[in-house]
């Protein structure tokens, strides 16, 4: 059987075909060790058909359907002109060897070429790949190499840009920066009091808050130039005109020592870059919310929109999150102490970066294991539905939030939670509620609709064949005496008719259809009436066939 092989190089489609095989062998040790000897494999595998890309463009939509497993219509009519032609209701005599099966698959479904993926396939392959330059005389090897570069460049470029955890990536980012202001803020502060509390020591002990001290010392300056006047002012700051008197009666009572003009605006201006970093945390952490709340709505409202962002940074990305299971999700955060665990056979960890969760500060000592357990499982659930629905809605979070609720009451008060099934029934149609409300248009979408449809059309069925087994059909109008009314008249026919229409009409068990044959019957000739009944024989028996089946 011959064997052609599909190239795709940076330059355009190649086919070549290898019919010399014997001279190098059969198994793939044996074309390994031929590849590097170009006058060996050149008497093997020669070029058959060549087919240059017109554009960098369409290098790259042909890249892309490649690396997809798709094949263009480009490629198709490549192969239908080169390969030989297949006779219709005969096995085709040769094989192409393509280096991706799902190609390959295609291309079989699509053409009835049959096509192979192997090693010993991947090998000739890979021969072809590193001389081929030297099969084609035109090509020049600098020329391949622009192109392989240009089309490497633009193909990550496109891979990038089309990045489905694209958007992943901005919370990731935030969440880090998050981390890290938390971080220099907390030690810019404690610089601030420290550098502040040797001209103003008492101040420490009546404003606790970093953020507020930071104000305070940028307003006060001096504390000799504080007085009674800028009371309404610092009770603004404050928040509480008590407080404020007490700032202003510690000034005139301090024991710190005084700063010269320099040190104090050195001071000023470090409390306001302290100031202004607070104030971007604060905008850094609202955008985090809306980005959670766009990526991960149900996440964010189960467990905190900084904790599921910290679990997806975590992850990598949200479709990571979801792939790992709920045993997974529970330690994130905390492998080096299960690593630790298992290397000294102790106690594994119970919970990582869900312990910073509210429910398991709220659970009992014994209880916090198992209620980790069960919010890990909850948010393995919100995970995987915020990754692959199309809707995004909060609803399910919501839900979910209910049940661990319910199970941390269930834990301190014995209270009986609901099933789970039942809460995801009252949860989906919420959804579909919310859905239908937000059509402007007032109409449902399509695929609600088609899902109704085929539950309604399953229903029927089932309905049908419930009663298909239950026994035979009777279709009842207004009551029994029709019935009977009904048999008279057919009795009344049977004796009219011949002997063969009477076992016909025996056989037949639908009443519409008798009245029907009843009526014609009266108005056709005796002739007529056989074959009617012969035609009538053989739709009946097509009948009990499909009912037997």
């Amino acid at each position: 059987m011959a064997l052609y092989l599909l190239f795709e190089s940076a330059s355009g489609y190649s086919l070549f075909h290898a019919y010399g095989l014997d001279e190098i062998g059969q198994n793939t040790e044996a074309v390994r060790n031929s590849v590097l000897d170009l006058t060996r494999f050149g008497k093997v595998v020669k070029l058959a058909a060549f087919h240059p890309f017109s554009s960098a463009l369409d290098a790259l939509n042909q890249c892309n359907a490649v690396s997809e497993g798709l094949m263009t219509e480009e490629l198709r009519n490549f192969l239908e002109l080169n390969l030989p032609k297949v006779k219709d209701g005969k096995k085709a005599k040769f094989s192409l060897g393509v280096a991706e099966p799902k190609v390959g698959s295609q291309i079989f479904e699509l053409t009835k070429i049959p096509c192979q993926s192997n090693e010993f396939v991947l090998e000739l392959l890979r021969g072809v790949r590193l001389h081929f330059d030297r099969f084609i005389k035109d090509l020049k090897p600098s020329d391949l190499e622009k192109a392989q570069l240009g089309l490497g460049h633009s193909y990550s470029r496109a891979q990038v840009k089309f990045n489905v955890n694209r958007v992943d990536n901005m919370v990731i980012q935030a969440i880090f920066l998050l981390d890290t202001l938390d971080k220099d803020i907390n030690s810019f502060s404690m610089r601030v009091r420290e550098w502040y509390s040797w001209h103003f020591p008492e101040l420490v002990k009546i404003i606790n808050d970093n953020y507020l001290y930071a104000q305070i010392a940028k307003f006060v300056e001096n504390k000799s130039d504080l007085s009674e006047n800028h009371i309404p002012e610092l009770s603004e700051l404050v928040g509480d005109e008590e407080k404020a008197k007490e700032i202003v009666e510690a000034a005139k009572a301090s024991m710190g020592q005084d700063l010269s003009p320099i040190d104090l605006i050195n001071v000023q201006q470090f409390a306001q870059r302290v100031i202004n970093l607070s104030e971007y945390r604060k905008k850094l952490y609202e955008y985090l919310v809306t980005k959670m709340n766009d990526i991960a709505p149900n996440l964010a409202s189960l467990i905190g929109e900084v904790v599921g962002a910290r679990l997806i940074s975590h992850a990598g990305s949200l479709s990571n999150l979801a792939k790992c299971p709920s045993s997974t999700l529970q330690i994130l955060g905390a492998e080096k102490a299960l690593f630790r665990a298992l290397k000294t056979q102790g106690n594994t960890p119970k919970y990582g970066l869900i312990f910073h969760s509210s429910f398991i500060g709220r659970a009992s000592v014994k209880n916090k294991g198992r209620i980790a357990r069960y919010l890990a499982n909850k948010c393995s659930i919100a995970s995987r539905i915020d990754c692959f629905s199309e809707v995004n809605t909060s609803v399910f979070g919501q839900k979910l939030r209910e049940q661990v609720e319910e199970r941390l009451d269930f834990y301190d008060k014995g209270v009986a939670p609901r099933k789970n099934v039942d809460v995801m029934k009252v949860a989906i149609e919420n959804a579909l509620n919310n859905a239908t409300e937000k059509d402007a248009d007032g109409q449902i979408d399509e695929a609600s609709v088609k899902k109704s449809k085929k539950k309604i059309s399953k229903g029927e069925n089932e309905d049908t064949e419930s009663m298909a087994i239950d026994g035979p059909i009777q279709f009842v109008t207004d009551g029994e005496p029709e019935t009977e009314k009904k048999k008279k008249k057919k009795k009344k026919q049977k004796l009219e008719e011949q002997p063969k229409n009477d076992v016909l009409d025996e056989s037949n068990g639908h009443e519409a259809e008798q009245n029907g044959t009843a009526k014609k019957k009266k108005k056709k000739s005796h002739d007529e009436v056989g074959d009617d009944a012969e035609a009538q024989n053989g739709t009946e028996g097509k009948k009990k066939k499909k009912k037997s089946k």
